[in-house]
């Protein structure tokens, strides 16, 4: 899985609004705390507020905050708002691919790296990033030292 800037801008910008409490947060305030270039923030800003996961206030004391309790967010779920669906090949879903002969059964791969994909990234919110309480399972997986390996 390649992650995009758009999506790593995203997930900080989310998760430092979860940090906030509540308060508005202005983008010049989210860009600097992440140091995420502002222009490409406030696309960014455009598709969550569109995906219904921040909200915006306008005027001088305006600013974004989270649409929901951060709880409720996932990490899929800001994902989906900013590049779409989690996993797909050649921008086609795993269920509407077809493939013949010896790689036929590629597709159920496929679909089984979506699966697990779903699995993690629908249970892991933005308040489990922000306050640094990650689900076992994911402490579990990055404590393995082959995690860290690149290949």
């Amino acid at each position: 899985m390649r992650v995009t800037a758009r999506t790593d801008y995203a997930l900080r910008a989310v998760i430092e609004l979860a940090a906030a409490d509540d308060r508005l947060v202005s983008a010049v305030e989210i860009a600097q705390a992440q140091q995420i270039p502002k222009q490409f923030l406030d696309a960014i800003l455009r598709d969550l507020r569109r995906g219904g996961i921040i909200v915006s206030h306008r005027g001088s004391a305006g600013g974004f905050r989270l649409a929901r309790e951060a709880t409720s967010i996932s990490l899929a779920d800001v994902i989906r708002a900013v590049d779409g669906p989690l996993a797909t090949v050649r921008g086609e879903a795993a269920q509407n691919l077809s493939y013949e002969g010896t790689a036929s059964a590629l597709q159920l791969v496929w679909i089984a790296v979506r699966s697990e994909l779903r699995e993690l990234l629908d249970n892991i919110s933005v308040q489990d990033v922000a306050a640094s309480t990650l689900p076992k399972r994911v402490t579990a997986l990055a404590d393995d030292p082959a995690a860290w390996t690149s290949r």
